[in-house]
């Protein structure tokens, strides 16, 4: 009998292991959150007022890229650029919208015959986002984001 107690008592203290709640804190909570969170990709780009009739995600991507391109090309047809030989390059600009919606031109890949031709390129392309509408920065889960991103521009100067 003596036994049988002493084997219930022992049951009964290593059964409760398969009780035991599991406590997960919220520094896991937030480990595990950040591994599966897609950092590359937003719940709604950046865009111009014009462009909040849309309701596609990429259709507003692209009308935000084509008004900063036309809004770029257009400045830069509008300045007087002198040059020796004809010119036909594809500029490369790196943008950030901040999570205020200021645009900053971050980095132009530009050819060194562009350069040559145009030594006040990167001025001009930076003068050119002075007068750029109100930006409604980028949503990731609510909250406004800091996005980077790459827009060719083609430059054609005869």
């Amino acid at each position: 009998m003596r036994q049988t107690c002493v084997l219930l008592l022992f049951l009964m203290l290593t059964s409760c292991e398969y009780f035991k709640v599991k406590k997960t804190s919220s520094e896991a909570i937030l480990k595990e959150e950040l591994q599966t969170f897609n950092w590359n990709d937003v719940d709604e780009y950046p865009s111009f007022s014009i462009c909040d009739s849309l309701t596609i995600k990429e259709e507003k991507k692209g009308c935000f890229q084509h008004l900063l391109t036309s809004h770029i090309s257009e400045f830069l047809q509008n300045e007087i650029i002198i040059v020796t030989k004809d010119i036909s390059d594809t500029v490369v600009l790196d943008f950030q919208v901040s999570e205020t919606g200021n645009l900053k031109l971050m980095d132009a890949k530009i050819d060194s015959l562009t350069i040559a031709e145009i030594p006040n390129i990167k001025s001009l392309l930076t003068k050119s986002l002075d007068s750029i509408p109100n930006i409604f920065p980028a949503i990731k889960r609510g909250q406004q984001v800091t996005t980077e991103f790459k827009l060719p521009i083609i430059i054609k100067v005869n």
